[in-house]
């Protein structure tokens, strides 16, 4: 059971994320988010008014703070006018793996992420790109200015691969387990770094 501290919104969305992420978006109904909320249907009538629109709010919650954290990291970068490949890269990269390693819900709703690929559920695609692909546009803006030789169109499939890639590394940090000897902290820049290097080749490539 979602612990009573949390609005019914939140344990609403606590349960929903976990399930979704455990069963799928189909594979897991209303009626189990609301026992595991320990919420009636018309609780989740009221706040979201469908399961399209749970769903939505899932991810909403999770990408509004992710793209934040991105857009303040890429400004950050511009501004301190260490503009590299790697330091834009990893202002994309570091802010996503930071949520992956986040106790508080991030695993789940990094499995949610993988999901949503594995299903192509379209409706969720088109509802991330109409309200976070500004992000992406602008990171491939600052990429095509060190990268002028590039076709929008190479850089747009590679921006694609990358994210992808991201996906994956974002579970778990891959098949690459954290060593006893050092923080969890250390394991993830570690992962950053060697996302960052793996992914400025690939821009790189001819």
């Amino acid at each position: 059971m979602i612990s009573q501290p949390f609005s019914t919104k939140d344990r609403i969305l606590s349960a929903a994320e976990d399930l979704f992420a455990k069963s799928g978006f189909a594979g897991a109904s209303l009626r189990q988010v609301t026992a595991t909320a320990n919420v009636n249907l018309a609780a989740v009538n009221y706040h979201f008014g469908s399961k399209e629109n749970l769903i939505n709010e899932l991810f909403k919650r999770r990408l509004d703070d992710l793209t934040a954290q991105r857009v303040k990291a890429l400004e950050q970068v511009q501004r301190n006018g260490a503009v590299t490949l790697e330091t834009i890269l990893d202002a994309f990269v570091s802010p996503a793996l930071t949520l992956a390693q986040d106790r508080g819900g991030g695993q789940s709703f990094v499995r949610l992420l993988a999901r949503a690929f594995a299903e192509q559920d379209q409706k969720l695609r088109r509802f991330v790109s109409d309200n976070y692909g500004h992000v992406l546009k602008e990171f491939a803006k600052a990429f095509l200015q060190l990268l002028p030789h590039l076709a929008k169109e190479d850089l747009y499939w590679r921006l694609d691969f990358i994210s992808g890639a991201l996906t994956y590394t974002m579970s778990d940090f891959g098949m690459i387990k954290k060593p006893t000897a050092i923080s969890e902290e250390q394991h993830r820049k570690n992962a950053a770094a060697q996302f960052v290097r793996f992914a400025a080749a690939g821009l790189r490539a001819p």
